[in-house]
């Protein structure tokens, strides 16, 4: 929670906006491209590519529940410590924030540093994990919004009392 707190005082870092269904449906749909994009890019064997294409591919479907919440942050390791956080209250799968750490630092190492390490990619695997965030935003409703919000932005009162 340290590292919440810390992303929360960044201009970049974790911030309350107004829920928006709109930008959810676009992230989303940016994650379901990229799935397509990357089985063109499969073909070629660009390492470069195939890691940076997984890890947004993953990226913008985490990010689409952001947004149906109402949560901006544009620090990755930010992003990545906020879904942890949401890994403990049933938003992501258990390993969620862990394998998109891997995935970010395999893109790192590949994009920037051309390290060309192998990138495995299991597009069933991919396939399962859209489905996954689909559901979850099917299943966020008012009641459950505020109450995510809640817990990553308690309300003044909320905090008097600790």
């Amino acid at each position: 929670m340290k590292k919440i707190e810390w992303c929360k005082t960044k201009s970049r870092g974790i911030k309350k906006i107004d829920p928006n269904d709109n930008l959810s449906e676009e992230y989303l749909e940016n994650a379901e491209e990229s799935l397509e994009v990357l089985r063109s890019i499969h073909k070629t064997k660009s390492k470069m590519w195939l890691a940076t294409t997984k890890y947004y591919i993953k990226y913008f479907a985490v990010y689409s529940i952001f947004m149906k919440i109402g949560i901006k942050c544009e620090i990755h390791d930010c992003t990545i410590a906020l879904i942890e956080n949401l890994e403990n209250g049933n938003i992501f799968e258990v390993g969620t924030a862990k394998t998109l750490e891997k995935d970010k630092q395999l893109r790192i190492d590949n994009q920037y540093y051309l390290k060309n390490k192998e990138v495995n990619i299991n597009f069933d695997e991919l396939a399962g994990f859209m489905l996954f965030i689909r559901e979850a935003l099917e299943n966020l409703d008012e009641d459950r919004i505020e109450e995510i919000r809640e817990t990553i932005f308690p309300s003044k009162k909320d905090t008097e009392k600790q």
